[in-house]
Protein backbone atom coordinates (compact mmCIF):
# COMPACT_ATOMS: atom_id res chain seq x y z
CA UNK A 1 0.00 0.00 0.00
CA UNK A 2 1.47 3.32 -1.16
CA UNK A 3 1.27 6.16 1.56
CA UNK A 4 1.82 10.40 0.77
CA UNK A 5 3.36 12.16 2.94
CA UNK A 6 3.84 16.09 3.10
CA UNK A 7 6.49 17.97 4.87
CA UNK A 8 6.65 21.12 6.64
CA UNK A 9 8.25 24.60 7.80
CA UNK A 10 11.68 23.73 7.62
CA UNK A 11 12.08 21.58 4.64
CA UNK A 12 12.12 25.00 2.11
CA UNK A 13 14.94 26.55 -0.23
CA UNK A 14 15.36 29.24 -2.26
CA UNK A 15 14.53 28.25 -6.49
CA UNK A 16 11.89 25.07 -5.37
CA UNK A 17 9.27 24.67 -7.36
CA UNK A 18 11.28 26.29 -10.39
CA UNK A 19 12.02 23.29 -12.44
CA UNK A 20 7.96 22.06 -12.03
CA UNK A 21 6.55 25.85 -13.05
CA UNK A 22 8.62 25.22 -16.28
CA UNK A 23 8.04 22.28 -17.06
CA UNK A 24 4.66 22.04 -17.26
CA UNK A 25 1.64 24.05 -18.16
CA UNK A 26 -0.78 22.79 -15.50
CA UNK A 27 1.52 23.41 -13.33
CA UNK A 28 2.71 26.78 -14.19
CA UNK A 29 -1.33 28.11 -14.25
CA UNK A 30 -1.83 26.40 -10.71
CA UNK A 31 1.10 28.18 -8.97
CA UNK A 32 0.56 31.05 -11.11
CA UNK A 33 -2.98 31.07 -9.54
CA UNK A 34 -1.52 30.94 -6.17
CA UNK A 35 0.20 34.92 -6.69
CA UNK A 36 -3.86 36.01 -7.39
CA UNK A 37 -5.09 34.40 -4.35
CA UNK A 38 -2.48 35.43 -2.00
CA UNK A 39 -2.49 38.97 -3.57
CA UNK A 40 1.50 39.05 -3.68
CA UNK A 41 4.15 37.82 -5.82
CA UNK A 42 5.22 34.56 -3.99
CA UNK A 43 6.65 32.74 -6.48
CA UNK A 44 9.36 35.35 -7.36
CA UNK A 45 10.17 34.84 -3.65
CA UNK A 46 10.42 30.95 -3.84
CA UNK A 47 12.18 30.92 -7.27
CA UNK A 48 14.67 34.06 -6.78
CA UNK A 49 14.36 35.42 -3.20
CA UNK A 50 16.79 35.15 -0.60
CA UNK A 51 16.87 32.71 2.20
CA UNK A 52 15.93 35.21 5.17
CA UNK A 53 12.82 36.38 2.95
CA UNK A 54 11.31 33.07 2.66
CA UNK A 55 12.55 32.00 5.78
CA UNK A 56 9.42 34.39 7.42
CA UNK A 57 6.51 32.17 8.72
CA UNK A 58 4.15 33.78 6.56
CA UNK A 59 6.23 33.48 3.56
CA UNK A 60 7.56 30.09 4.38
CA UNK A 61 3.99 28.21 4.75
CA UNK A 62 2.29 28.28 1.86
CA UNK A 63 5.35 28.60 -0.43
CA UNK A 64 5.77 24.65 1.06
CA UNK A 65 2.19 23.99 0.54
CA UNK A 66 1.93 25.57 -3.17
CA UNK A 67 4.65 23.37 -4.11
CA UNK A 68 3.88 20.22 -2.42
CA UNK A 69 0.64 20.55 -4.03
CA UNK A 70 2.32 21.43 -7.53
CA UNK A 71 4.09 18.57 -6.86
CA UNK A 72 1.54 16.21 -5.68
CA UNK A 73 0.72 16.28 -9.64
CA UNK A 74 3.78 14.22 -10.75
CA UNK A 75 3.36 11.95 -7.50
CA UNK A 76 1.24 8.98 -8.48
CA UNK A 77 2.67 7.56 -11.62
CA UNK A 78 -0.41 5.84 -12.65
CA UNK A 79 -0.46 3.94 -8.61
CA UNK A 80 -3.07 5.52 -6.63
CA UNK A 81 -2.13 5.94 -2.86
CA UNK A 82 -4.30 4.41 -0.18
CA UNK A 83 -3.56 6.85 2.82
CA UNK A 84 -2.13 10.53 3.70
CA UNK A 85 -0.58 12.42 6.20
CA UNK A 86 1.67 15.36 6.48
CA UNK A 87 3.81 16.90 9.17
CA UNK A 88 2.08 20.02 10.86
CA UNK A 89 1.64 22.23 7.69
CA UNK A 90 1.91 19.62 5.42
CA UNK A 91 -1.49 18.22 6.75
CA UNK A 92 -3.01 20.88 4.86
CA UNK A 93 -1.36 19.50 1.51
CA UNK A 94 -2.42 16.21 2.31
CA UNK A 95 -5.84 17.32 2.13
CA UNK A 96 -5.80 18.80 -1.30
CA UNK A 97 -4.48 15.46 -1.66
CA UNK A 98 -7.70 13.09 -0.64
CA UNK A 99 -10.15 15.71 -1.97
CA UNK A 100 -10.94 17.28 1.55
CA UNK A 101 -9.89 20.77 0.64
CA UNK A 102 -9.67 22.73 -3.10
CA UNK A 103 -6.10 24.62 -3.73
CA UNK A 104 -7.63 27.62 -3.39
CA UNK A 105 -9.25 26.84 0.43
CA UNK A 106 -5.85 25.06 1.13
CA UNK A 107 -3.92 28.30 0.43
CA UNK A 108 -5.94 30.76 2.23
CA UNK A 109 -6.31 28.70 5.55
CA UNK A 110 -2.51 28.12 5.05
CA UNK A 111 -2.18 32.06 4.77
CA UNK A 112 -4.01 32.55 7.76
CA UNK A 113 -2.33 29.94 9.40
CA UNK A 114 0.88 31.38 9.23
CA UNK A 115 -0.08 35.56 9.02
CA UNK A 116 -1.75 34.26 12.78
CA UNK A 117 1.27 32.01 14.13
CA UNK A 118 3.74 35.05 12.80
CA UNK A 119 1.30 37.29 14.96
CA UNK A 120 1.40 34.87 18.29
CA UNK A 121 5.20 34.84 18.02
CA UNK A 122 5.71 38.86 17.67
CA UNK A 123 3.66 39.16 20.65
CA UNK A 124 5.32 36.60 22.87
CA UNK A 125 8.48 35.62 21.48
CA UNK A 126 9.49 32.10 22.69
CA UNK A 127 11.61 29.45 21.75
CA UNK A 128 11.80 25.51 20.69
CA UNK A 129 14.59 23.14 20.63
CA UNK A 130 15.68 19.56 19.53
CA UNK A 131 16.21 16.85 22.00
CA UNK A 132 17.95 14.05 20.93
CA UNK A 133 18.91 10.14 22.32
CA UNK A 134 15.84 10.48 25.11
CA UNK A 135 13.16 8.07 25.61
CA UNK A 136 9.35 10.04 24.83
CA UNK A 137 8.42 9.31 28.64
CA UNK A 138 11.12 10.98 29.87
CA UNK A 139 11.14 13.87 27.89
CA UNK A 140 7.39 14.29 28.53
CA UNK A 141 8.52 14.12 32.37
CA UNK A 142 10.87 16.99 32.42
CA UNK A 143 8.44 18.94 30.76
CA UNK A 144 6.17 18.52 33.23
CA UNK A 145 8.15 18.88 35.95
CA UNK A 146 10.04 21.96 34.84
CA UNK A 147 8.38 25.21 36.36
CA UNK A 148 6.78 27.33 33.31
CA UNK A 149 5.52 26.65 30.08
CA UNK A 150 7.41 23.74 28.13
CA UNK A 151 5.73 20.68 26.12
CA UNK A 152 6.77 18.23 23.78
CA UNK A 153 6.04 19.19 20.29
CA UNK A 154 7.19 17.41 17.82
CA UNK A 155 7.70 13.53 17.89
CA UNK A 156 10.09 13.14 15.29
CA UNK A 157 10.88 9.59 15.45
CA UNK A 158 12.30 7.36 18.50
CA UNK A 159 14.98 9.29 20.33
CA UNK A 160 14.28 12.94 18.34
CA UNK A 161 11.57 14.98 20.16
CA UNK A 162 11.07 18.86 19.90
CA UNK A 163 9.95 20.77 22.94
CA UNK A 164 8.42 23.98 22.57
CA UNK A 165 7.48 27.17 25.45
CA UNK A 166 8.26 29.71 26.78
CA UNK A 167 12.30 30.80 26.65
CA UNK A 168 13.36 30.44 29.89
CA UNK A 169 11.31 27.03 30.30
CA UNK A 170 12.84 25.38 27.24
CA UNK A 171 16.77 26.22 28.71
CA UNK A 172 15.79 25.26 32.00
CA UNK A 173 13.91 21.85 30.14
CA UNK A 174 17.68 21.29 27.67
CA UNK A 175 19.53 21.48 31.01
CA UNK A 176 17.46 18.70 32.58
CA UNK A 177 17.48 16.86 29.82
CA UNK A 178 21.36 17.03 29.44
CA UNK A 179 21.62 15.84 33.12
CA UNK A 180 19.10 12.73 32.07
CA UNK A 181 21.47 11.50 29.63
CA UNK A 182 20.21 13.15 26.49
CA UNK A 183 22.80 13.20 23.62
CA UNK A 184 22.23 16.81 22.48
CA UNK A 185 19.63 19.36 23.67
CA UNK A 186 19.97 22.39 20.84
CA UNK A 187 17.87 25.47 20.84
CA UNK A 188 16.04 25.96 17.26
CA UNK A 189 16.82 29.16 15.71
CA UNK A 190 12.99 30.26 15.90
CA UNK A 191 11.44 33.05 17.70
CA UNK A 192 8.11 31.02 18.64
CA UNK A 193 6.51 28.15 20.24
CA UNK A 194 5.11 26.23 17.81
CA UNK A 195 2.48 23.35 19.15
CA UNK A 196 2.42 24.68 22.45
CA UNK A 197 0.00 26.77 24.77
CA UNK A 198 1.39 30.14 23.10
CA UNK A 199 -0.25 29.42 19.92
CA UNK A 200 -3.86 29.59 21.40
CA UNK A 201 -3.91 33.02 19.90
CA UNK A 202 -3.22 32.06 16.38
CA UNK A 203 -5.49 29.10 17.14
CA UNK A 204 -8.70 31.17 17.90
CA UNK A 205 -7.66 33.01 14.54
CA UNK A 206 -7.45 29.60 12.29
CA UNK A 207 -10.59 27.86 14.07
CA UNK A 208 -12.73 30.81 12.27
CA UNK A 209 -11.33 30.70 9.27
CA UNK A 210 -11.81 26.98 9.50
CA UNK A 211 -15.50 26.92 9.78
CA UNK A 212 -15.61 29.44 7.45
CA UNK A 213 -14.64 26.90 4.84
CA UNK A 214 -15.80 23.93 2.56
CA UNK A 215 -14.51 20.69 3.90
CA UNK A 216 -15.68 17.68 1.88
CA UNK A 217 -15.51 13.92 2.21
CA UNK A 218 -11.70 12.08 1.56
CA UNK A 219 -11.04 10.12 -0.98
CA UNK A 220 -9.10 7.77 1.62
CA UNK A 221 -8.25 8.65 5.37
CA UNK A 222 -5.71 11.15 6.93
CA UNK A 223 -3.57 10.31 9.61
CA UNK A 224 -3.65 13.12 11.30
CA UNK A 225 -0.95 14.95 14.09
CA UNK A 226 -3.16 14.76 17.04
CA UNK A 227 -5.37 11.57 16.76
CA UNK A 228 -2.35 9.64 14.83
CA UNK A 229 -4.87 7.84 13.35
CA UNK A 230 -7.24 7.60 10.39
CA UNK A 231 -9.81 10.07 9.84
CA UNK A 232 -12.84 10.43 6.90
CA UNK A 233 -15.17 12.80 8.54
CA UNK A 234 -14.90 16.40 7.59
CA UNK A 235 -15.92 17.50 11.01
CA UNK A 236 -13.21 15.80 12.64
CA UNK A 237 -10.65 17.43 10.43
CA UNK A 238 -11.54 20.23 10.78
CA UNK A 239 -11.23 19.74 15.17
CA UNK A 240 -8.22 18.23 14.49
CA UNK A 241 -6.60 20.81 12.47
CA UNK A 242 -7.48 23.64 15.00
CA UNK A 243 -6.11 21.16 17.97
CA UNK A 244 -3.07 20.85 16.04
CA UNK A 245 -1.84 24.50 16.08
CA UNK A 246 -1.36 23.90 20.01
CA UNK A 247 -1.21 20.71 20.45
CA UNK A 248 1.77 17.82 19.78
CA UNK A 249 2.59 16.62 16.20
CA UNK A 250 2.33 12.83 17.06
CA UNK A 251 4.45 11.94 13.49
CA UNK A 252 6.30 8.79 14.74
CA UNK A 253 2.81 7.24 16.23
CA UNK A 254 0.84 8.35 13.00
CA UNK A 255 3.81 6.73 10.69
CA UNK A 256 3.67 3.21 12.84
CA UNK A 257 -0.30 3.15 12.60
CA UNK A 258 0.05 3.54 8.75
CA UNK A 259 1.92 0.83 8.58
CA UNK A 260 0.41 -1.29 10.91
CA UNK A 261 -2.54 -0.49 8.87
CA UNK A 262 -1.09 -1.82 5.95
CA UNK A 263 1.65 1.03 4.53
CA UNK A 264 4.39 -0.73 2.31
CA UNK A 265 5.19 2.63 0.94
CA UNK A 266 5.64 6.31 1.95
CA UNK A 267 6.45 9.02 -1.43
CA UNK A 268 7.44 12.63 0.73
CA UNK A 269 5.55 14.80 -1.89
CA UNK A 270 7.57 18.53 -1.28
CA UNK A 271 10.69 19.70 -1.00
CA UNK A 272 13.36 18.15 0.79
CA UNK A 273 13.49 14.52 2.65
CA UNK A 274 13.23 15.18 5.74
CA UNK A 275 10.59 12.69 6.46
CA UNK A 276 11.86 10.11 4.34
CA UNK A 277 14.66 10.29 7.08
CA UNK A 278 12.35 10.35 9.90
CA UNK A 279 10.35 7.72 8.60
CA UNK A 280 13.24 5.18 7.76
CA UNK A 281 14.36 5.79 11.67
CA UNK A 282 10.66 4.43 12.98
CA UNK A 283 10.65 1.64 10.23
CA UNK A 284 13.73 0.37 8.17
CA UNK A 285 11.56 -2.09 6.70
CA UNK A 286 9.38 0.37 4.59
CA UNK A 287 10.17 1.88 0.83
CA UNK A 288 10.73 5.74 0.99
CA UNK A 289 11.01 8.19 -1.54
CA UNK A 290 10.11 11.71 -3.27
CA UNK A 291 7.49 12.59 -5.84
CA UNK A 292 10.05 14.68 -7.52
Amino acid sequence: MKALVFPGQGSQYVGMGKELYESRKDIKDLMDSANKILGFDILSVMFNGTEEDLKKTEVTQPAIFIYSVAALKTALNGVAPEMVAGHSLGEFSALVANGVLSFEDGLKLVSTRAKAMQEACDANPSSMAAILGLADDVVERICEETPGIVVPANYNCPGQLVISGETAAVELACQNMKNAGAKRALMLPVNGAFHSPLMQPAQEKLAEAIHNTKFYKPTMPVYQNITTTAVTDPEEIKLNLIAQLTGPVKWTQSVQNMIQRGATSFVEVGPGKTLQGLIKKINNTVEVSSAI
